[in-house]
């Protein structure tokens, strides 16, 4: 009971502070200037462990925010998730933003799914949308998910030539089905372009501990584990614990590879070189197209699959040592368009 009081209190107290704040965002750029385009539309966003400035996950979200406030004037809001935290209290934050008036209402990441499922139902007026969860199909909720299994699998091809020791790694950041599906695609490419090759696959928590989404130094330590067992370049779907894998890359002489945003545009200048391509999530893209259609009057709800076909996931070309292995990459795309190619989601 005491527990119910207190965040019946937060969630009093949280209301009222967004009402009085809700034209702008502590953490988001300045809002759109006097002549610039404005609507009435209010949107809510809540991103997972990280939050904006993960360079990551959570940053892909924030730039589709940013554009959408840029070209058509919304009104935003942000909140954060912390490590450990329950559901209940995942609930509470998307019932502060429900309750502000911010509708659509954007959750990030699939650790929202029981949250979105409570609080949706509680507000059936308000439109949400949940990020790489398919669970929940209420009418009022948009799930927004992503074949990153497909983009896994061509940086798994790119891993595969570029190794010289025939030896890679993938980690992920926690044991859940949805990183399952980035080992299973990295690793069919990696056999698929050479079968001989040796694959480390480690992940750094298991649910539900989800720190492993923002643990960079236990990111470093199981890539250099990694590199000091032979590997030579390592496949990195940790979200923020990216960075200590680009560290220990750095440390190693070896390569690594980003995942989600272009993370060699993003790293800082001592790791940027070790960071050969990212196996990239356009989570902006589906942000973008899901406020987009709140702007219109026609929100999205149901499932909305992002991949290879409509440019919801590919690999990044910014750091020009991956030009020798475009043209197998992009011959493995072109497959899986074209069907000839099936990537496998789960491993095993």
């Amino acid at each position: 009971m005491r527990n119910a009081l207190k965040i019946a209190s937060v969630l009093a107290v949280g209301a009222l502070a967004l009402a009085g704040c809700g034209s702008s965002s502590s953490s988001a750029p300045a809002g759109n200037g006097s002549s610039g385009p404005t609507s009435s539309i209010k949107v809510g966003m809540a991103y997972d462990i990280g939050g904006r400035g993960d360079k990551s996950f959570n940053d892909s979200a924030a730039r589709g925010l940013d554009k959408a406030k840029a070209d058509f004037g919304v009104t935003t809001q942000e909140l954060s998730a912390v490590a450990g935290e329950t559901d209940q209290q995942k609930a509470a934050r998307l019932t502060l933003l429900a309750q502000g008036g911010y509708n659509p209402v954007i959750a990030v990441g699939f650790a929202y799914a029981g949250a979105v499922k409570t609080v949706a139902a509680q507000f059936p007026k308000t439109n949400f949308a949940i990020i790489d969860d398919s669970s929940n199909l209420q009418p009022n909720v948009a799930n927004l998910v992503f074949a990153a299994n497909q983009s896994s699998y061509i940086v798994g091809v790119i891993a595969a030539q570029a190794s010289k020791a025939a030896s890679v790694g993938f980690i992920g950041g926690v044991n859940v089905p949805l990183l399952q599906s980035f080992q299973a695609g990295f690793d069919a490419g990696v056999k698929a372009t050479d079968s001989s090759a040796k694959i480390q696959d480690k992940y750094l928590t298991q649910p539900p501990d989800f720190t492993g989404f923002n643990a960079p130094d236990k990111g470093k330590t199981v890539a250099q584990g990694m590199y000091d067992s032979g590997a030579d370049i390592v496949f990195a779907a940790a979200g923020g614990s990216g960075s200590g894998v680009f560290a220990a890359a750095k440390s190693s002489g070896k390569l690594a590879i980003g995942v989600d945003s272009d993370q060699y545009l993003s790293a800082t200048p001592d790791v940027q070189s070790v960071i050969l391509t990212s196996a990239l999530k356009n989570v902006d893209q589906a942000v973008y197209d899901f406020i987009k259609s709140a702007v219109d009057g026609k929100t999205l709800t149901g499932v909305q699959t992002f991949d290879l076909k409509n440019g919801g996931v590919g690999y990044s070309k910014s750091n020009p040592a991956v030009a020798p292995y475009e043209a197998k990459a992009d011959a493995a795309i072109a497959a899986i368009i074209a069907g000839t190619v099936t990537v496998p989601n789960t491993i095993g």
